[in-house]
């Protein structure tokens, strides 16, 4: 497993926002066993810079009943309970409010968390006093739609990351309440699935941030391929890279790979992951680099059972297979990060 302070970085660049000094020493302050107290943290932290600042105010629709007309009458249900011959009508209007879906979402979400047993019980209280500060929760526990029309409406950055925080939260609470009410949560580092998006996020983010030499994205690459008729090439699968880093002189495959070990044993040896080798070396021979530039491909993996660095030619260009060490100091993690585009 990550060390916790190592898992903030983790986060903070997956999630394209700056770590902050302040959940650092609050998470080296008090000593987590599971991932969500950081969560908890740094849900605390955010949500009482947001108060500080002041909650945003949006424009929400709002349907009443009124005695006077505002925004646009609502006619069927109006006329279907007579509220006009009472002078009345059913009316649905605009009105600017910090009563927001995602400032709902994160009164419950803390609410929640107030209620976790796996918290230390100062933490929890916390998380009820700053809870209380926001309007109130929403009734039924939030879901995947909820998420996908937060982020439809394009959140800033602050809330953006307020809302990744909440969605780990909730996807990491088991599906049933226990007994008593309250939610147990799993540790959302097993999920190998959603780590791996994670460390793909967070490596393309880092060099985002932290390089000026290459410009990074995530790049289609196209078959170079030829068909009998044209529609069967869009049977092809998409070759879609998890990191290209591009720059006038040189250019960068990197394929990341959160799995437990870079080798597996085959006929009593240790040897390389086929698949992986195979779809990296596709990538390559598919690419087709500007006039002198140099064409190169990285396979990244997490180090956890082994340290691997080995180097081919394949195809006539340079492959690196290399484990990352998460659980040296963040300082470390970083320089090996940078030490990798040197």
């Amino acid at each position: 497993m990550i060390p916790l302070a190592t898992l903030y970085y983790f986060l903070c660049y997956a999630w394209n926002r700056l770590p902050e000094p302040a959940v650092l020493q609050a998470t080296e302050a008090t000593p987590f066993h599971r991932p969500l107290g950081l969560l908890a943290q740094v849900l605390l932290h955010a949500t009482r810079r947001l108060l500080k600042s002041g909650l945003p105010r949006t424009f929400e629709n709002q349907t009443a009943e009124l005695t006077s007309l505002r925004g646009r009458v609502e006619l069927a249900p109006s006329l279907g309970q007579g509220l006009l011959a009472q002078g009345r009508a059913v009316c649905s209007f605009d009105e600017l409010t910090t009563d927001s879906p995602l400032h709902r979402l994160l009164a419950q979400t803390l609410a929640e968390l107030a209620r976790a047993t796996d918290l230390p019980l100062a933490l929890r209280r916390e998380l009820g006093h700053v809870r209380r500060r926001l309007p109130a929760d929403a009734p039924m526990p939030p879901s995947a739609a909820t998420f996908r029309e937060l982020r439809r409406q394009r959140p800033g950055s602050q809330e953006a990351f307020l809302l990744h925080v909440c969605e780990l939260v909730w996807l990491t609470a088991l599906p049933e309440p226990a007994a008593n009410g309250r939610r147990r949560f799993a540790d959302f580092q097993r999920d190998e699935a959603l780590m791996a998006r994670l460390f793909e996020q967070f490596t393309r983010n880092f060099f985002r941030r932290e390089q000026r030499r290459y410009r990074v994205y995530a790049e289609t690459i196209a078959w170079q391929a030829e068909a009998a008729l044209p529609d069967d090439l869009a049977l092809l699968p998409t070759m879609l890279t998890d990191t290209t880093l591009d720059a006038p002189d040189r250019k960068i495959i990197l394929d990341t790979k959160y799995y437990a070990a870079a080798l597996r044993p085959r006929y009593d040896r240790q040897r390389l992951i086929s698949p992986h080798l195979y779809q990296l070396y596709a990538y390559l021979q598919n690419q087709r680099p500007a006039p002198g530039q140099a064409l190169e491909g990285i396979l990244l993996y997490p180090a956890a059972t082994q340290d691997v660095d080995v180097r081919y030619t394949l195809g006539g260009h340079p492959v690196r297979v290399v484990t990352l060490n998460l659980h040296q100091p963040w300082a470390g993690i970083a320089a090996d990060l940078l030490a990798l585009i040197a």
